[in-house]
């Protein structure tokens, strides 16, 4: 069976009911991606070393960097993990400045230039979601989390309609996957009104605004929310559904889109 870009087997010591054992497990890959926006270093991620232009281009979504109705001009992914993107961005940064390090954790410093929560306007969509839809989306999410179920080491986020997955992602980090999932909704040019992100964990605050920035109205995992990500969702229009297992799920707020 070939490797997969996520992960290598190591050897490694078993123990179980007082004996070792020598086994051959899978063990994630972690890497770290440079995004380069018009020729300056703008962000150090580690990530999993998969989907690296959708994970550039959905960090720059999420940061509100780069909006609807703004166009890239080139997008390459060049040696040693670096992602160039040449497009109308203004960053505020300079070579003096400390670029920004997200780990795969979200954290790291961020850059005062860059926009912050006061920018973001309430959601406007109108869009009704099926309960049934729901529990059929996140049911496919976590029956098709291979790497997950091989190495307990990655998130995996995904992007619904209806009652269909349409695309998934996995990283290291689950900011990363976010991110790779509004990358690949950027780069297609999806309308985002009837769409929805699909998460494996935790919804957290951060998770809320990159949703608000790219336009989805509803957030669904099979973790809880934090009630930073409750309070925030509430002000600005989105509907989070967390503990989605099986045939229930808890609306924390907005739950008129859901409908039964």
């Amino acid at each position: 069976m070939p490797e997969s870009v996520f992960y290598v087997r190591r050897h490694m010591k078993s123990y179980r009911e007082g004996i070792f054992q020598d086994i051959n497990d899978p063990v994630v890959i972690e890497t770290q991606m440079t995004i380069v926006v018009n020729g300056s270093e703008l962000a150090a991620l580690a990530c999993s070393p998969a989907d690296l232009p959708e994970l550039a281009v959905g960090y720059l979504v999420s940061e509100g960097l780069l909006t609807k109705g703004q166009s890239i001009d080139s997008l390459e992914l060049l040696s040693e993990h670096r992602v160039s993107i040449e497009a109308d961005i203004v960053t505020g940064l300079t070579e003096s400045k400390v670029r920004v390090i997200n780990t795969c954790m979200g954290k790291g410093r961020i850059s005062p230039t860059l926009p912050s929560q006061d920018s973001l306007a309430a959601t406007q969509a109108n869009c009704v979601f099926k309960a049934r839809d729901l529990l059929a989306v996140i049911d496919e999410l976590n029956n098709t989390s291979e790497t997950f179920r091989l190495t307990g080491g990655v998130h995996s986020a995904g992007l619904g309609q209806g009652r269909s997955l349409l695309v998934r992602y996995e990283d290291i980090g689950r900011h990363n996957a976010v991110d790779k999932v509004f990358g690949y909704a950027f780069l297609k040019g999806l309308n985002m009104d009837d769409k929805y992100l699909v998460l494996s964990g935790r919804i957290a605050g951060e998770i809320l605004m990159k949703a608000a920035r790219s336009g989805v109205s509803l957030i669904l995992s099979r973790s809880a929310p934090t009630l930073r990500t409750v309070e925030l969702a509430e002000e600005l229009g989105l509907t989070i559904v967390g503990f989605a297992r099986g045939e229930r799920f808890n609306v924390y707020t907005h739950w008129d889109r859901i409908q039964i």
